[in-house]
């Protein structure tokens, strides 16, 4: 941890000299995850030529080298000023005053890049709690780590399987909770089936069931890279009670929606490595 402390107080101009460096491996030595990049790119998008399918990979794997290394071990001991210049938060008010009237707010978002800035820069923005849900890193060092990045600025982390007896709470105290969306579900889980960028995949549904089981209002995150370093992150509210009218899944088909619309904005933002459509 000292160690990484140590690198965190580096600017982020020098790590991402480094970035560079692992950059270059991922590309051109290791070829990271090359075979899963490009077929999961291929499905996506298939009315784009093969040179503008490799451009997506290769700023893929720029953006990628950046945001796990660079920009995430900044935010370690980054500063309030310097973490407001590089993140900007467009609509948090919005979802203030849903917890602020005494309700509880959901807030979906996908794995668009850096999704961990946007775990500091709500909690940072916020006049009320924001929890995030996430799913345990099996190395206890580097979750450890993350759990230490992540709670820089005073968000609330829960571990997926502690959340279920923390949503007990989500009435007698009113906050925001942030869930990832688009997580693969293991076979174990109660999952729903649809297309996702022009393949079949599972979604979690835990969001869907607690917005309709609480009558709770659901917002989605739309993350923009403004250019290196630099990101905006906006609230849009999506779904709100009373859900008596919605279709099942509807909470679910909607994020999926939006989600495929900010991944086609900006293609290279999206984590391509993850076995996403692995059935």
């Amino acid at each position: 941890m000292f160690f990484f402390r140590l690198l965190s107080y580096l600017p982020l101009p020098v790590l991402y000299l480094i970035s560079d460096l692992i950059y270059l491996v991922a590309r051109y030595v290791i070829s990271y995850r090359k075979k899963v990049i490009d077929e999961n790119v291929r499905f996506a998008f298939p009315d784009k030529t093969a040179e503008e399918r490799k451009k997506i990979r290769n700023r893929f794997y720029r953006n990628f080298t950046d945001a796990f290394f660079a920009e995430t071990i900044k935010m370690l001991t980054i500063s309030e000023e310097e973490l407001r210049r590089r993140f900007h938060v467009v609509n948090q008010e919005i979802i203030d005053e849903e917890v602020q009237k005494g309700k509880s707010a959901l807030m979906m978002a996908g794995h668009v890049f850096n999704w961990e800035m946007a775990i500091l820069g709500v909690a940072l923005n916020t006049k009320v709690t924001a929890e995030t849900v996430y799913l345990k890193v099996n190395n206890p060092f580097f979750n450890q780590l993350m759990l230490h990045i992540r709670t820089h600025f005073g968000g609330v982390m829960t571990e997926k399987k502690a959340f279920r007896k923390s949503m007990i709470t989500m009435r007698s105290q009113p906050r925001i909770v942030h869930l990832a969306a688009d997580q693969r579900p293991p076979g174990s889980e109660n999952r729903y089936q649809r297309e996702f960028l022009n393949r079949p995949a599972y979604f979690f549904e835990g969001g869907e069931f607690m917005a309709k089981k609480m009558q709770l209002p659901v917002f989605f995150g739309t993350m923009t890279k403004v250019k290196r370093g630099h990101y905006r992150f906006e609230f849009a509210k999506f779904a709100e009670p009373p859900y008596d009218s919605h279709l099942p899944h509807s909470i679910t088909d909607e994020f999926c929606r939006r989600l495929e619309e900010n991944i086609k904005n900006q293609p290279d933002l999206y984590l391509w490595s993850h076995k996403r459509w692995k059935l």
